[in-house]
């Protein structure tokens, strides 16, 4: 059994000046996100779900990225509110958010 229900890795790769990554589009920041609200909703630790920064996931044109390990679902998403719907939908209820993936 795996040390963690989920495991969560955002790209925050930030390439040279002027080519296309997942650190152009905030995902730092939404990373950052992500893990306050998984850890305010009692959701972090062990057997549950863990955030991580990830280097270059080689999706930047679909960037920004995220893939959710065991099911190795790939996201992009834009703000917090689309970090929401993927904690709520695939990390608390096991849905895939389909208009999310890529």
């Amino acid at each position: 059994m795996s040390h963690f229900k989920h495991h969560v890795f955002f790209c925050c790769n930030q390439r040279e000046a002027g080519a296309n990554c997942c650190n152009n589009h905030g995902a730092s920041d939404l990373r950052d996100y992500a893990k306050k609200k998984v850890k305010s909703l009692g959701l972090s630790g062990e057997g549950k779900v863990r955030i991580n920064q990830a280097g270059c996931l080689d999706r930047c044109d679909e960037g920004p990225v995220l893939v959710v390990y065991p099911e190795a679902v790939w996201y992009t998403y834009i703000d917090r509110e689309d970090i929401d719907e993927i904690v709520h939908e695939h990390l608390q209820h096991g849905r895939i958010v389909e208009r999310l993936k890529v």
